[in-house]
């Protein structure tokens, strides 16, 4: 019943036994998982593990520590990669200015070339920002006077603020397990309010795995953790909850209902 909208199951952690981890995503709920694409070179394998089985979708994306070496990779190439009928999303895309892995200028061009790309195809388009909020911002209201797109910031964990620039914007919010975290208490206080109908939830697995879990290698089954938890600071049973969070998926991700 739940769906972990964002998820790693190409990375070292998952790989090694892919059909075992997806075999405990079934066992504890998980009725869907969405296989997040982050360089060229892993658009293949992305999109294959998706064709093993019709609740595994993709997406084609490079995430922003990717952007110097992916000059190539503009918008046409992504909507063309994104025709595949499993790739559902655009990204993840955005900006990273904590590790400043690629220059800024490229983290920010590329950024608005997967923004057209998702704003062409129509697909969502799945952000990842750190210690960049106000230029991610900037960018999302800039492009979306353009022409609106719909999406989502994965893995939320920035200001309030900026969820709500996110939430005018028409984004969803997907929460991943640092929530469950004890040095979390901003991001509890956030979450506990975003918009029923705008919220999903995430691994982002192999990484960030939540209480109980903290020290392992994170996977999809592991949402069932974040769910439970996001219900109580809610004040809703996690059945209400996963079918909540489920429906938002569909919702957004009109390409996987289809």
């Amino acid at each position: 019943m739940f769906i972990d909208s964002h998820c790693h199951l190409n990375y070292k952690g998952l790989i090694e036994d892919q059909d075992a981890v997806l075999e405990r995503a079934h066992a504890a709920g998980v009725s869907g998982m969405l296989n997040i694409s982050t360089r060229r070179r892993e658009w293949d394998a992305i999109v294959a593990t998706a064709e093993k089985a019709p609740n595994i979708w993709a997406t084609i994306g490079i995430h922003p520590h990717e952007a110097d070496d992916h000059v190539d990779v503009d918008t046409q190439l992504l909507v063309d990669a994104s025709a595949h009928p499993k790739v559902i999303g655009i990204g993840e895309t955005g900006l990273d200015y904590y590790y400043d892995h690629s220059d800024r200028d490229r983290q920010r061009s590329s950024f608005r070339a997967h923004i057209a790309a998702a704003r062409e195809t129509g697909l969502p388009l799945i952000v990842h920002t750190r210690d960049a909020e106000a230029d991610t911002a900037e960018i999302l209201r800039e492009e979306m006077g353009k022409g609106r797109f719909p999406g989502v910031i994965h893995c939320f964990t920035a200001s309030r603020e900026f969820g709500d620039i996110a939430l005018e914007l028409g984004f969803f919010i997907s929460i991943s397990g640092i929530v469950t975290f004890k040095s979390a208490a901003d991001l509890q206080a956030t979450a506990a309010q975003i918009p029923a109908d705008r919220l999903l939830i995430e691994t982002d697995s192999p990484f960030l795995a939540p209480v109980p879990h903290r020290g392992k290698s994170c996977e999809p089954a592991y949402v069932a953790d974040t769910a439970r938890f996001l219900a109580d600071l809610r004040g809703v049973s996690v059945e209400t909850l996963a079918h909540q969070t489920r429906d938002n998926f569909f919702h957004l991700f009109k390409k996987a209902e289809a």
